[in-house]
């Protein structure tokens, strides 16, 4: 993981991130997470100039932004998991 101003590596350990903070802040239904090192947390705590990624997945052929899903295909989306095929070599 990144800070999000300096882009410096942060290791985590034990569910800690380690020189750094992990700040959370919520829109609407969704809570966001954003990675900050100790360093640039001092000089601002503030979270700004941010940009929610937008995240676009395939229904029926069509690529489309899952927030202009209604709810409960948006509730689906959050419950799938990504299957890893492991390299057989």
């Amino acid at each position: 993981m990144f800070c999000d101003k300096c882009e410096k590596e942060l290791l985590e350990a034990d569910g800690e991130i380690q020189g750094g903070k992990c700040l959370k802040f919520k829109d609407g239904d969704y809570e966001y997470f954003v990675i900050r090192c100790d360093e640039c947390f001092a000089k601002d705590t503030s979270l700004s100039n941010y940009q929610k990624t937008e995240v676009f997945s395939r229904v029926v052929g069509y690529m489309r932004p899952v927030q202009q899903w209604h709810k409960g295909k948006q509730q689906e989306y959050k419950e799938r998991k990504e299957f890893v095929i492991k390299n057989s070599d």
